[in-house]
Formats: structure tokens, sequence, C-alpha cells
């Protein structure tokens, strides 16, 4: 079948495109600059098969913030990849900064209107995990009847800017064709993600690691294969519900993770646990230790509230997919990581 790809020079684009291409799919990527796509498709061990797919698939030039060749880019497609996030601020013309929410919800919006012009099967979008209490989605693409406890549950504070603005994209796309399917995970662990290359910053930069309160949250970071495995089954298959939450089969606290991340990188840090948060304050740290975007590292902090577990535990067996453990998805994203840039802890 013939697919668009959206977000295709990203960390988990980059990884789908292969993967569809040896499907035998149809491909199309959206971007704004193709030359990125190209580039993005050849770092470390997938850089054969990325090649071969780069050479493969045709690249609309294209912007879902202004509508700019979005109709060229859905022409003929029958199913679209939405992976189109960004948190960090932009900053118009008039010097105005403009929240990542209100450029996320922009995009969505044009995105699924120029998709259900065109006639679309299907849009898949990987978003963010939600808190139990928030299934954000309101319900929305569950069939009646097979309340789950995430939809019992829907009273609790509320959702981070980021989570919400994952929310909102979701509801926006699976509005605008209603066969479309969501994927919902937390951490993804890879050599090209941002959350784990700022957690591999962190551990090499500071020699003793200072955890705020959040260190003993839970979650389920799952491996970039397994996420990628699942988004390309995605294109074909029929789960029982528009909204599947994804994890990986570890349930780990933040502070078990950069534990276990020190050794797999055979670095001792001693950890410092805290009981405060002090989120606006940390995340600035973080940022400036890692060299990472602050407002991308607050976002990220202010989700960190309570546990982010999925609802269930069925999205892999529904997909297909053997699930890799933690420790092996870190290897291999460290791996993959020393393949293209040094580990200066090592």
């Amino acid at each position: 079948m013939r697919i668009l790809v959206t977000g295709a020079s990203g960390f988990v684009g980059s990884l789908l495109i292969p993967r569809l291409h040896e499907q035998g799919h149809t491909l199309t990527a959206l971007a704004r600059d193709p030359a990125r796509v190209r580039h993005a498709l050849q770092p470390g061990d997938q850089r054969m098969r990325g090649e071969q797919a780069a050479h493969a698939i045709e690249v609309v030039r294209g912007d879902v913030l202004t509508g700019e060749g979005l109709p060229a880019a859905l022409a003929d497609v029958e199913v679209a990849y939405y992976l189109i996030h960004s948190m960090e601020r932009s900053v118009q013309s008039s010097g105005r900064p403009v929240p990542f929410a209100d450029r996320d919800a922009l995009a969505a919006h044009n995105f699924a209107q120029a998709a259900a012009r065109a006639g679309l099967r299907r849009i898949v979008y990987l978003g963010g995990l939600l808190p139990r209490a928030q299934d954000a989605a309101g319900g929305a693409g569950r069939t009646p009847g097979n309340g789950d406890r995430a939809s019992r549950e829907r009273a609790g504070a509320p959702l981070s800017r980021h989570l919400a603005s994952r929310a909102h994209v979701e509801r926006t796309l699976l509005a605008a064709v209603a066969d479309s399917l969501a994927l919902r995970a937390s951490i993804v662990i890879g050599a090209r993600s941002r959350s784990f290359r700022l957690l591999v910053h962190l551990i090499e930069r500071l020699p003793v690691l200072t955890l705020p309160a959040w260190h003993a949250l839970r979650t389920q970071p799952i491996d970039a294969r397994d996420v990628v495995q699942m988004l390309a089954a995605c294109a074909t298959a029929r789960p029982p519900r528009r909204s599947l939450d994804v994890g990986g089969p570890d349930v780990l606290s933040y502070g078990q993770m950069l534990e276990t991340i020190a050794e797999l990188m055979l670095v001792n840090r001693p950890a410092l646990p805290l009981g405060v948060k002090l989120t606006g304050i940390t995340a600035r740290l973080a940022a400036a230790i890692a060299g990472e975007d602050p407002e991308l590292v607050l976002a990220l902090m202010e989700g960190l509230e309570g546990d982010l577990l999925p609802a269930e535990h069925h999205a892999a067996q529904l997909l297909g997919v053997r699930l890799h453990s933690f420790e092996s998805a870190v290897e291999h994203s460290l791996a993959e990581w020393v393949q293209s840039e040094p580990l200066a802890a090592r």
C-alpha cells in the first residue's frame, strides 16, 4: 500500500521507514528539508537498510504548520504515520515565543483536515502514555461497554502541558479519520531518543546522581525496536481499541533506570535521593548539564507527578511483537551510540 510518513527525519520515523520498505510498501515522506530525511536514514547499523529505503522513498517538501505540501504528500495515500511533536519554543518573525502546545494543535488540525479531504483510510499516531486517572481521550475511540481502569479513574490532577498536548493531538487525529490508531508510550529507549540521551548525559557528567522526589515514580520504558515493529503492524492491524498503551516488560522507577544505565555504561555513580521535586530548578540544571533545551526538559519533568504505567498489557500480543527487556534495550542503544559518537564516561 502507499504510506506517508511524517517526522521522517526524526528518531522514530527514520527507523520506521526501512521496516515499511522491507514490507513492500510504497513510501512517501513529508519534510520541510528533504535532505534531512536522506541523512537520517543512514546512521549506525541501520545504514544498509536506510540507504535502500532512501533511494526508494519519495520525499515531498511541506510543512504541517502552514499546510504547504499536504495535498501533494497525501495524494493516493492509504495510511499516514503522524510522528511530529516538539516541546521547544519557537519564535515568530514578530519575536513572540509560541508555546509548543499551540504549534502541536495547529499542526495536528492542518494534517487532520487534509487527511480527511484526501480520503485516508487510517492515521497512525505515536503519542504519550497518560496517567491512568487521566485517560485524556475521555473514552474516545473505545468501543461501548469495554470500560477499563483508565476510563473508570478519570478524576485527578490536570495533565502536564506535554501530556495534555499529546492527548489533544490524539483526539484531533482520531476524530478526523474513522479507522485511525494511536499508540501511547512513555520513554522510548534508542540511541537518538532525546529522553534516553538526557539520562545518559546526566550519568556521564554527574559524579553523584542527585535524584529529586520523582526518582521513585515508576514507568515501563520500551525498546525503540519494539515501538517500530508495533507501528509497522498498525498499517494493517485490527485491534479492539483505537488507543493502545504500550510499554516494555519491566516496571522500573526512574532511579532504577538511571542505576541500570550506569551499570551498563560501566561507570560508578552513587545516588543521593532528595525528598523534594523542585521541578523548575531541577529541569534547568539538568538541561545545562546535559546540553539540552531547557524547555524540553522542563516539559518532560512537569509530567512526573505519578506513575506512568500502561492501563493494560496486551498491546504487544495484539500486534504480534515480542518485547525486549530494558537491559537489552539499553545495551543495543549504547552500542548504536558509540558507532557515531563516543560515550564520554567510557
